[in-house]
C-alpha cells in the first residue's frame, strides 16, 4: 500500500445511533473516495451491514458476538479483506455490548500498524443514559466512554435541559480531558472529527477486557431450499434472536409495524421486504423509526435484543405467519 489508511472506531452502547451516524458520514464523504466499514453485531443477523450496503462503502460483517474479544481470526480476516480493497478510509463499528480495547490493540499491533493510521476513537452516547443507573452500572457502558478520544452526545432533540447539564458536567470531570465533544441530533457527526488524532495511551496485555463466548461458528446463512431460519445468542446479560427470511417472502407493512410497536424489547432492528418495498426498522428506548431502502431481492433480516429472555417461539410463529411462509 502506498500509504497508511486512516481508520476510526465508532463505538457506543445499544440504541445510541451508531449506524445512523455512520450513514450520515457516508452521505457526506468526498465523492471521489472509497470507504470501508467493518460492522460487528451482538446478534447473529447482519442488520447494520445490510443498512450500510449501497451507501458508497465496502462493508464486511463479524456477527454473533463481540468483535473486541473476537480480535482473532474472523476479525483479522475481515480487516485484511477490506484493506485489500485499498479504501481511502476504514470505519469500524463494534457491538454496542462490547469493549473496544481489544480491537484498538489489534489495530495498533505489528500486524496492522504498518497499514493503518488509527485516528480518534469516537464514542456515541445518549445524554439521558448518564442519569440512568441501568447504564451507569454497566461496565461496558463505562469502558466505552473511558476509552473515547471523542464523545458525541446524540439525540439531543429528545433530551431535557437537565440531561444536557448532566452530560456537560460529566465531561468536565473526565481525566484526561476528551479531545473533542459535541451534542448532535440524528447522528450528524461533523466529518472533520475523523481526522482528529488519538490520545497516546499504552494498550497492555493486562488491560484487556476478557469475555467468554462459545466457539466460533460459521457465518449465519439461509440454506438452499429453506424459507427461513433463526438463531439465538446470549451474553453480557442480554439475549437476542435473529431471523433470516428468503427474498421471495414479503411482509405486510402495517402488520409488521404494529408488531414492532408492541414489542417491549430494548432493541429491535430489521431490514425487511414488505408490500410497500424494502424498509429498515429501528427501535430503541421505545421509539420506532422507519426508513425506506433501495434494495431489491434482499433476504429479510430481523433481530430482537433484550435484557430479559423473551418468548422466542411465540414471536417466531407470529413472524412466520406475517411472512406468508407455511408454518411447520
Amino acid at each position: 500500500m502506498p500509504q497508511k489508511i486512516p481508520a476510526n472506531i465508532i463505538t457506543g452502547f445499544l440504541g445510541v445511533g451508531k449506524t445512523t451516524a455512520i450513514l450520515s458520514l457516508l452521505n457526506n464523504k468526498p465523492e471521489n473516495e472509497k470507504w470501508a466499514v467493518l460492522v460487528n453485531e451482538f446478534g447473529e443477523i447482519g442488520i447494520d451491514g445490510a443498512m450500510l450496503s449501497g451507501q458508497g462503502a465496502v462493508v464486511k460483517e463479524v456477527p454473533g458476538g463481540c468483535m473486541c474479544c473476537a480480535a482473532g481470526v474472523p476479525t483479522s480476516v475481515a480487516i485484511t479483506a477490506l484493506l485489500r480493497q485499498q479504501p481511502d478510509r476504514l470505519i469500524i463499528e463494534p457491538t454496542g455490548l462490547g469493549h473496544p480495547k481489544e480491537i484498538i490493540a489489534l489495530l495498533l499491533s505489528a500486524q496492522y500498524s504498518p497499514y493503518i493510521d488509527l485516528k480518534a476513537t469516537i464514542t456515541l452516547t445518549d445524554p439521558r443514559y448518564l442519569s440512568n443507573e441501568k447504564y451507569l452500572s454497566n461496565q461496558n457502558f463505562q469502558d466505552q466512554l473511558n476509552c473515547a478520544d471523542v464523545v458525541i452526545g446524540n439525540k439531543v432533540d429528545l433530551c431535557t435541559a437537565q440531561d444536557i447539564d448532566t452530560f456537560n458536567s460529566w465531561l468536565t470531570e473526565q481525566t484526561p480531558a476528551k479531545v473533542f465533544h459535541k451534542l448532535v441530533r440524528q447522528g450528524q457527526i461533523p466529518p472533520e472529527i475523523l481526522e482528529l488524532s488519538r490520545r497516546n495511551e499504552e494498550w497492555n496485555e493486562e488491560d484487556k477486557h476478557h469475555h467468554h463466548h462459545a466457539e466460533e461458528e460459521p457465518q449465519f446463512m439461509l440454506e438452499p431450499g429453506k424459507a427461513y431460519t433463526r438463531r439465538e445468542n446470549t451474553g453480557q446479560g442480554y439475549y437476542s434472536c435473529g431471523w433470516l427470511f428468503g427474498a421471495e417472502y414479503t411482509f405486510e407493512f402495517d402488520a409488521l409495524f404494529s408488531l414492532f410497536q408492541e414489542l417491549t424489547a430494548e432493541r429491535v432492528k430489521a431490514v425487511v421486504n414488505t408490500d410497500r418495498g424494502c424498509y429498515a426498522f429501528n427501535k430503541a428506548n421505545g421509539v420506532l423509526s422507519i426508513n425506506e431502502l433501495s434494495l431489491d431481492g434482499f433476504e429479510s433480516r430481523i433481530e430482537v435484543i433484550d435484557s430479559q429472555l423473551m418468548p422466542w417461539e411465540e414471536l417466531n410463529e407470529i413472524l412466520v405467519t406475517l411472512s406468508g411462509v407455511k408454518y411447520t
